[in-house]
């Protein structure tokens, strides 16, 4: 997952400093107890609520990299120690 975003990241901002985004990316020993891996199923939300996503992981990975692109004044004041707790993303409502 972490190289698909970077990949995105890669191809979102060609001009990046930071390019090759997975550069940094270093392995390490897994902790004690440490999940392997998690699944999910999502078989009871379809058959008892009718549910199914709009997006594929593909697709959703994107909107969530272009959303955070896009609206950088509403992280980067946390990055850049400046945040002291005010609430954030309050704003007017936008339709989906």
């Amino acid at each position: 997952m972490v190289r698909r975003l970077c990949a995105l990241l890669d191809e979102l901002l060609p001009d990046s400093p930071h390019r090759p985004h997975d550069g940094p990316i270093r392995f390490v020993d897994d902790r004690p107890g440490h999940d392997k891996r998690y699944a999910l199923d999502g078989g009871e939300l379809r058959r008892e609520l009718g549910w199914s996503s709009k997006e594929d992981f593909e697709s959703g990975l994107r909107k969530t990299a272009m959303w955070y692109l896009d609206n950088r004044d509403w992280w980067q004041a946390i990055l850049a120690g400046t945040y002291r707790g005010e609430r954030l993303g309050v704003g007017t409502a936008v339709d989906s």
